[in-house]
């Protein structure tokens, strides 16, 4: 009957290690059942379960390994594993798989001791814990530095509320973000993203800058401030705003257009996307003169905005056509994904107020970006506090697969 074992390699990393051992153990006829190596700052730490025929003494191959490993001024660990300990663990690759995403301007051991200790309590094993931000220089931190941690977590999870709500409490005591997903065959095979525009793409919201503008700032911030809150109709609200604005110029919109600021991480992100495929859309409650403009300056597929109603060079305090608020964003994003193929799966969309939710639950990955509380609890992500190319690292992209 064959024998397995259970190597691990540890030390200083250079070439040739991995090709060394490997070599030892095909000589053998050793069959590989599992293999895993990684490099933390030029120390290399390697597995591996090998399978070692009858006709091998395994004593043989554990000699063979050590005199190799010694040679190249390697650590080397050999030990037995039973034919029972084997079959348990095989069986276990078909638990669910779930990815947690750490996001923050930094990474910190009280972070990963609170999230591991969430993992634990649930009685959720860890199968690996990757840094997918880049390299972190000592000293002071860049401005707006990004870290990010993925763990890897396998079993039975009883109630994935209860955890859920778990990682929430760590991340509001640490003021970080933690994503939670289950890992499937959608997560890296997304094809359309939606945006809101105001208060996502942008840090603004238009309306407000044009009432400011026609002199009814206060009257119409505290009226959008209760819409976002999701305390009052968005549809009624936006035609008491709009009503507001009423004698606006129209060169007004264009100055306006001008000074607006890109939310962090935007043009990063969408260029990323565009790259990789993806399609693109604006579904904003703000107007399309200000969306159309985004599109261009951003280069999306998609905008559906209002059309805001102009006549002799003045705003008339009205809005052309069906006003696209919640439901209509959903129905949007809806036809989007049969227009293009995709299922509602493969679709995100990233919102920041309460006329965005029907739209981040309709789609397969919703997410509130410095959203209003009442948001960030309904939606099913939430990033605070890095800017909107996080997203990346939600679908598993790493900094080194970035271009920048």
């Amino acid at each position: 009957m064959s024998q397995i074992l259970l190597i691990t390699i540890s030390g200083e990393d250079h070439p040739g290690i991995t090709a060394s051992i490997t070599a030892i153990l095909a000589a053998h006829d050793v069959n590989i059942l599992d293999i895993g190596q990684a490099v933390i700052h030029a120390t290399l730490s390697m597995g591996v379960l090998a399978e070692v025929p009858e006709e091998v003494a395994p004593q043989q191959v554990s000699d063979a390994v050590q005199r190799c490993a010694q040679e190249q001024g390697m650590r080397v660990r050999i030990a037995p594993v039973s034919a029972d300990s084997y079959g348990e663990w095989v069986e276990s690759q078909g638990r669910a798989r779930y990815i947690i995403t750490l996001l923050a301007r930094k990474i910190t051991a009280d972070q990963i001791a609170r999230v591991t200790q969430v993992v634990s309590r649930h009685q959720l094993n860890i199968d690996s814990i990757n840094r997918l931000s880049g390299r972190i220089p000592l000293g002071e931190l860049p401005a707006l530095s990004r870290a990010c941690v993925e763990f890897s977590v396998r079993g039975p999870l009883e109630d994935s509320s209860l955890f859920r709500r778990d990682l929430l409490e760590v991340a509001g005591a640490l003021e970080v973000d933690l994503a939670f997903q289950q890992d499937n065959m959608y997560r890296r095979n997304r094809r359309l993203v939606a945006f809101d525009m105001d208060s996502t793409l942008i840090e603004a919201e238009v309306i407000d800058e044009l009432a400011a503008r026609a002199g009814v700032g206060e009257q119409v911030a505290a009226i959008t401030e209760r819409a976002m809150r999701g305390e009052i109709d968005f549809a009624a609200s936006f035609r008491e705003r709009l009503a507001l604005l009423r004698g606006l110029d129209e060169s007004v919109l264009a100055e306006i257009a001008r000074g607006l600021k890109i939310t962090e991480g935007a043009e990063h992100l969408i260029s990323t996307l565009r790259t990789l495929g993806y399609k693109t859309a604006i579904l904003s409650g703000g107007f399309t003169y200000f969306a159309s403009y985004l599109q261009d300056r951003l280069g999306m597929d998609y905008v559906y905005a209002n059309e805001l109603d102009i006549e002799d060079g003045k705003v008339t305090g009205r809005v052309s056509g069906t006003i696209v608020d919640g439901e209509r964003k959903a129905q949007l994003l809806r036809q989007l994904a049969e227009s293009e193929g995709i299922d509602l799966q493969q679709v995100i969309a990233v919102g920041d107020g309460a006329n965005d939710l029907p739209m981040l639950s309709t789609a397969g990955l919703g997410i509130a970006f410095h959203a209003k509380p009442l948001v960030q609890q309904s939606a099913e992500q939430s990033i605070s506090t890095l800017g909107l190319d996080a997203i990346l690292y939600l679908l598993g992209f790493s900094d080194r697969y970035q271009q920048r």
